[in-house]
Order: C-alpha cells, then sequence, then structure tokens
C-alpha cells in the first residue's frame, strides 16, 4: 500500500542496480524521485530545485558526492542529506558527518530501514504539534526544528537536532553512547564508533564547550538551568 506523502527525493547514484531499486521502492512508498548519476547532473538539480531530501553516493563520477555535499552545505542549504557509502569508506563516513551529512547508510541496506529513517528526517511520524523545549539559554521549536541560543537562531543537521533534543527533553540525566545512538538511529546494527563523538563535537563549536558535558566512562549530559 502507497503513502501519499508529497516528498521529492533527489537521489545521486551511479550504479544502475542500486538506483533503479531505491527509486522504485521509494515511488513504492509515495515519495517523487528524480534519480541522476554523476555529481555535476546531481549539483545543478540542487541549484534548480528544491528537495525535501538528498540520498547521495560518495564514488560519484565527473564530481565526487564529498563535494556535492560541501558545496551544498556552503550555500546554507540545509536539506536533509543521507551519504551511501560501501562498508570499506570508514573515514568517508566520518568526513560526510563533519561536513553536514545528516546520516548514512552503508550499502548493502535494508529499504525498509531506509524508507524507516527517511520519514522519521521528514517529520512524517507522529504530530506536528507545536513544542517548545527550554533549558537555560536553549530553546528548540519541536515544530519547525528551530533552535535558539541566547536569541540567535542556529542551523542544525537533523542528527545534531535529534541528539540535543534527546539531551534537552532529559536535562540532568547521563545518556549512555548506546542510548544516544538508539536515539539517531533505532535499532540499525551499522553505526561508527565515533559519530557520537565528531557530532557533540559539532555542537559545541555551535554553542559552547560546556552545553554538553561528559561524564567519564558514563555518557553526556546537559546540566538542568531555569528558563
Amino acid at each position: 500500500m502507497t503513502m501519499s506523502l508529497s516528498k521529492s527525493i533527489l537521489l545521486i547514484e551511479d550504479d544502475p542496480m542500486i538506483g533503479q531499486s531505491l527509486t522504485m521502492a521509494l515511488n513504492d512508498a509515495g515519495m517523487q524521485v528524480d534519480w541522476l548519476r554523476d555529481g555535476i547532473q546531481g549539483q545543478m538539480a540542487l541549484d534548480s530545485k528544491v528537495y525535501d531530501l538528498l540520498l547521495l553516493d560518495l564514488g560519484l563520477p565527473g564530481k565526487s558526492g564529498l563535494d556535492v555535499l560541501k558545496e551544498t552545505r556552503s550555500r546554507g542549504d540545509r536539506t536533509p542529506i543521507f551519504v551511501i557509502t560501501a562498508r570499506d569508506e570508514i573515514d568517508d563516513r566520518v568526513i560526510g558527518l563533519d561536513e553536514g551529512a545528516d546520516d548514512y547508510l552503508v550499502k548493502p541496506f535494508g529499504f525498509k530501514e531506509l524508507t524507516a529513517r527517511i520519514l522519521r528526517t521528514l517529520g512524517l511520524h507522529g504530530n506536528n504539534e507545536a513544542t517548545t523545549l527550554a533549558n537555560g539559554e536553549i530553546t528548540i521549536n519541536l515544530a519547525t526544528n528551530e533552535v535558539s541560543y541566547r536569541g540567535i537562531k542556529l542551523a542544525l543537521s537533523v542528527k545534531e537536532f535529534t541528539l540535543l533534543r534527546t539531551l534537552i527533553e532529559h536535562p540532568g540525566m547521563i545518556f549512555s553512547r548506546g542510548q544516544i545512538e538508539k536515539s539517531l538511529y533505532g535499532n540499525a546494527d551499522e553505526v561508527e564508533s565515533n559519530v557520537v563523538e565528531v557530532l557533540i563535537h559539532a555542537l559545541r563549536k555551535k554553542f559552547d564547550n560546556e552545553i554538553i558535558r561528559n561524564v567519564r566512562g558514563i555518557g553526556w549530559m546537559v546540566v538542568k538551568h531555569s528558563s
């Protein structure tokens, strides 16, 4: 049974088998997919059309997926980006997250898991009731995914937002690595070992080093502040 999601996906993947299979699976889920096979064409598509999500292979002809990612983020484009990588591209996965990717998928992956992650990223699970979380100088609008710090709005990736929300919802509570990974990826088996550190490092750069505290040997937390 298909769902009427009215969401547009740009898929940049040069492998014809993977590209065709992904396109069919996403179409069956009710999404509209534009499939392109090289980085140059993909960048042109991003420049001319607004998409709800980008599925981006790294090993592309013409222009690498990493270069497409960097250029997209350098323009201030916050379109959610899922990087698609092979199992031996561990360093590229970390670099991709550091450059602004929101998630990664390791080939081969299950289409059911992919669709679930996309639905979650696009906010199609649950309701969109306006809710605000606040802790000290941080305010999170759960309806718009906007984050303000000291009155200034900050742009966060989907994973950065999810991690911050998890901690802000439970100030003073220490979260282990496994708990944070589960909030970010559900029950996915393939989670790179230092993804949590990469995301926390990115958040500290955007806020300050004290925003997320490390409790050595246990996990991470935010201190509870009065709003």
